[in-house]
């Protein structure tokens, strides 16, 4: 029997053979995205979260971002960039909350808090340790979906954004040492690294994480000789083994870690804390042991400082010295180096923001994408983190059950 380019079926019990209308795929409805890109107007947040490369795949995907005049400007993208890259620029900040989707990197200031309309989603960092009852009950109030990048983690269970953060300032506490080392006034006037017939700087780190391994990467890739302190033996072995060589690693003992300070040109400070301040592991007294010229850099002081004698400093004063010890103590480092660190986000947040759209919004991304559901604490103004809600008394449901009844 001929067919015509339709199926047939067996039916009835004569076994006679009718048509059957052929099945389509069906394809989930996509959503043309609007999202907002708002001017950071916290201290010194140079960064901003999408490149105009970015939003020049998301428009060519069939979205609408709006961007804010000069919200690249510290990153050192020009709002030309955005407009040939097909955003829509806007001069007022609340313009920019038109938007369905807000995404920005510093937390939401009380002033934006206002501007945030129902039902919007929100992705930002959350800065917990920051933040006070009142940011979560307005937020809570206005049903917003709201994702934390600290939060967020990735397939292998890792948090890529905080990782890709830890990496840029790693690398770039390295390059800082360097510039301060050879300074006239904070140096000593040595080249960072090591040569043929001089003794290499010696570098000391604190702590085996994300920080503390590129750190250790950059310093050896310019000659010096390192030392890392940790008190996970875990972390210890993985970080030789992700370097693949031997390095002298050692538990953070007091007497031990004296004699590397001693001698050392350089400090590290990459130790994380979990919750609440980080240990202080070099004390004033240590401090003042240490060689005349040399350079401490405290990345934990986002947390405290590792450092007794770190204080927090910024970008546009960034060092000052104590006993006779260089002290670079900014937090945020990554935002030094903001075009680089926007890159970092561009590249995460385009295939999320893709994805959203093309399953038909954030209740179907957060369905099937675990790792973007748990960066979620609000959903549609319910609150989904447990610590959150024991620390303010508010209260919380889990974002697995209310995934499950959406």
């Amino acid at each position: 029997m001929e067919r015509s380019g339709k199926d047939y079926v067996l039916f009835g019990k004569g076994g006679q053979f009718l048509p059957q209308e052929e099945m389509l795929e069906v394809r989930k409805r996509k959503n043309n995205l609007t999202i907002g890109i708002p001017r950071e107007t916290t201290y010194q947040e140079n960064r901003v979260a999408l490149a105009p490369e970015a939003v020049a795949v998301l428009v060519n995907n069939g979205h609408k971002v709006i961007i804010e005049s000069d919200a690249g400007a510290n990153a050192f993208f020009p709002d030309q960039d955005y407009a040939e890259a097909g955003g829509d620029l806007v001069h007022g900040h609340e313009e920019v909350f038109k938007a369905h989707i807000i995404l920005k990197v510093a937390p939401l200031t009380d002033k934006e808090l206002t501007y945030v309309k129902p039902g919007q989603v929100v992705f930002s960092t959350l800065a917990l340790p920051m933040q006070k009852e009142d940011y979560f009950k307005a937020l809570m109030n206005k049903k917003v979906t709201a994702a934390a990048f600290e939060f967020i983690r990735d397939k292998t269970k890792n948090f890529p954004l905080v990782r890709s953060m830890s990496e840029i300032a790693g690398n770039t506490a390295i390059l800082i040492a360097s510039e301060y080392l050879c300074d006239k006034k904070y140096g000593k006037g040595r080249m960072f690294g090591g040569f043929s017939g001089i003794t290499p700087t010696e570098v000391v780190i604190l702590g085996a994480g994300t920080v503390g391994e590129y750190a250790v990467r950059a310093a050896m890739g310019l000659g010096a000789m390192v030392k890392v302190f940790d008190n996970s033996i875990y972390k210890l072995r993985r970080l030789q083994n992700n370097l693949n060589t031997r390095i002298f690693t050692s538990i953070i003992q007091p007497k031990v870690l004296l004699k590397a300070l001693k001698t050392a040109d350089v400090v590290v400070g990459a130790i994380h804390s979990s919750w609440g301040r980080t240990p202080v592991v070099v004390t004033e007294e240590m401090v003042g042991q240490m060689k005349y010229g040399s350079v401490i850099v405290d990345v934990s002081i986002d947390q405290g400082g590792c450092v007794e004698t770190s204080e927090v400093t910024n970008h546009t004063d960034p060092v000052f010295k104590k006993y006779g010890v260089t002290h670079y103590c900014v937090p945020n480092i990554a935002s030094k180096v903001p075009h680089t660190a926007s890159y970092a986000f561009s590249n995460f947040f385009v295939p999320v923001l893709l994805s959203m759209g093309d399953g038909g919004g954030i209740e179907n991304l957060l369905k099937q994408d675990a790792g973007i559901r748990q960066g979620i604490y609000l959903f549609n103004g319910t609150l989904t983190k447990q610590y959150i809600g024991e620390s303010f008394g508010l209260s919380y449901q889990d974002i697995d059950l209310l995934m499950a009844a959406f």
